[in-house]
């Protein structure tokens, strides 16, 4: 039976099905509308590095045919053919996608799906309707993405822009072409495809091959039996093909790097504030001239030359700002190149979008999209500085073990909870974020260290008593199911295997693995601050388990 999917859920492949050959049909129309739905073949940083994996009604399969476009069929507006042990490890996630070719908008859509099917058995199926977006023109509707293993994610999110916009956002550029002269397609028998079976034909069903129609879709006639991969697709009756009004896409073959910070693109193009979906330091069109590569980051504790952009994370040294008046990696006595102001200024800190749920800005901030999966987040109060959308708050307690905690140690967890459609953006003191994505696992958080988590995860405040921990005890929230919990550090945190002889700082532990085991290690002794050379360290925690538990810890005591 398939498994009905929301917005934002996600799933290992591995526990849908043991398959590895799948089928994939989306289901999209609206009244007027022509869509072209497509397939993006993106690398680790979700980019399209190799426009030969952009799969779509120009390229309808990848290379090595891993990816391929089978056409419209069993019910189905679209359908592909994925075979993910035969997809290179060069490509990290599969984004397919639908835009509207033409006049239109996402809103006049009707229901439409995404479905996997896997041996003729439906596993997943994600619906959607117009109802939920507005003036958008393309749509993400669900990603393949490798994580330790290929999972499947029901993504839901409209865009702007259209096809073109969509590939901008992707890393590819769009080459303008005039339009073919339309063929007419040379008439056929009305009977079925030559490579189909016969209908009196007994013999078992292809282990791969197009589903039956499903439910949804009513049929007027008995459908034909689904066609094997020995042959080609041909159309059952004599049709004419569209022509396509959509320019053809080219991917780039290398990636430019961005432009330093505040310096303008290489001249003699002249850079406009960039479109939505454009990528920031990229010339759009196919054509344009490509920027010299950027000068190699100074090493670990060097600084960089005046003007270069200094690596993420680094800040630059004392002194480096220039003069009065004089613009960011401009040369004294020479005037500002053309087009450098206040849009190439603030281009490297331009928002981040992604077609995830909780996207990370930069290490401080971290953005949560509420319209994605439909459910409600929980986050620190005081945490939020800046929302977009109809987005409601509330206070939401912690339960009596978080008076407990209030009480005993001034610690309590005050949430507020956060509901609406809408984005909104989390930060705490300038501490660094982390995004940690449970699939039925358990983790144990410092209530310290909490900032934010989908409600949908079950969690509860434990109390760890000790003598010499401040306050009389260490309070930690255990998270349990499905969703993301955001946890907070002190600088970057390192994660430790649990071995028999492993001891952490109360201050400086930050979560650890469910399964672990805490016991409060005291190394008081009589009259220790008596002698000279104590080290201070009176309480520690210890840890252990099972090999494959971890701790996590970060660089800060109190």
């Amino acid at each position: 039976m398939a498994r009905e999917f929301q917005r934002g859920h996600k799933a290992k492949i591995s526990d849908l099905t043991a398959g590895t050959d799948l089928y994939v049909g989306v289901s999209i129309a609206g009244p007027g509308l022509t869509f072209d739905i497509s397939c993006f073949g993106l690398d680790a940083n979700e980019q399209l590095s190799d426009d030969r994996y952009f799969v779509f009604y120009n390229q309808p399969k990848s290379p090595e045919e891993s990816i391929q476009q089978l056409g419209a069929q069993a019910g189905d507006s679209e359908s592909f053919r994925v075979t993910l042990d035969r997809i290179p490890a060069a490509i990290h996630r599969l984004s397919f996608t639908a835009s509207v070719d033409g006049a239109g908008q996402m809103s006049q859509i009707g229901p439409g799906y995404i479905r996997i099917v896997a041996g003729g058995e439906e596993v997943v199926r994600y619906s959607f309707t117009g109802s939920e977006f507005s003036t958008e023109r393309a749509l993400m509707i669900g990603d393949f993405y490798l994580k330790d293993v290929w999972r499947f994610a029901a993504v839901g999110q409209g865009f702007d822009g259209g096809l073109a916009a969509l590939l901008k956002n992707f890393g590819g550029e769009v080459a303008e072409e005039e339009a073919a002269p339309e063929q007419q397609v040379p008439a056929q028998a009305t009977g079925a495809p030559g490579f189909a079976p016969p209908p009196q034909a007994a013999a078992p069903a292809p282990s791969f091959g197009a589903p039956a129609q499903g439910p949804a879709q009513p049929p007027a006639q008995a459908p034909a039996p689904a066609p094997a991969f020995t042959a080609p697709p041909q159309p059952a009756a004599p049709q004419q093909q569209p022509v396509h009004s959509a320019p053809t896409m080219v991917g780039p073959l290398t990636t430019p790097p961005a432009a330093p910070y505040g310096q303008p693109p290489h001249p003699p193009q002249q850079p406009g504030p960039p479109s939505y979906g454009q990528v920031p330091g990229r010339q759009p069109g196919y054509g344009g001239q490509v920027p010299p590569p950027a000068p190699a980051p100074a090493p670990y504790g060097q600084q960089p030359p005046y003007g270069q952009q200094p690596p993420y994370g680094q800040q630059p040294a004392y002194g480096q700002q220039p003069p009065y008046g004089q613009a960011p990696g401009q040369v004294p006595g020479q005037q500002p190149a053309a087009g450098a102001g206040l849009a190439a200024a603030l281009q490297p800190y331009k928002e981040a979008p992604t077609g995830a749920r909780w996207t990370p800005q930069n290490q401080q901030l971290m953005r949560v999209d509420l319209s994605m999966g439909g459910q409600a987040v929980l986050a620190r109060q005081g945490s939020m500085v800046l929302y977009q959308g109809k987005v409601d708050f509330s206070y939401k307690g912690a339960g009596f073990a978080g008076r407990i905690v209030g009480n005993a140690t001034g610690q309590e967890m005050q949430l507020m909870r956060c509901t609406g459609r809408g984005q909104v953006f989390l930060a705490e003191t300038g501490a660094h974020l982390h995004a940690i994505e449970l699939q039925g696992d358990g983790i144990c958080v410092s209530a310290e260290n909490v900032l934010a988590f989908d409600e949908s995860l079950q969690h509860e405040v434990r109390r760890i008593e000790g003598h010499g921990i401040p306050g009389g005890a260490l309070f930690t929230m255990q998270f349990q199911g499905s969703g993301t919990v955001i946890v907070k550090t002190h600088g970057v945190p390192v994660v430790l295997p649990v071995t028999p002889t492993t001891f952490a700082d109360s201050n400086a532990i930050v979560a650890w693995s469910a399964a672990s085991q805490v016991i409060i290690s005291s190394q008081v002794r009589l009259r220790r601050n008596a002698y000279p050379g104590h080290s201070g360290e009176t309480v520690n925690l210890q840890f252990r388990g099972a090999p494959g538990n971890f701790i996590v810890v970060q660089p800060y005591e109190v």
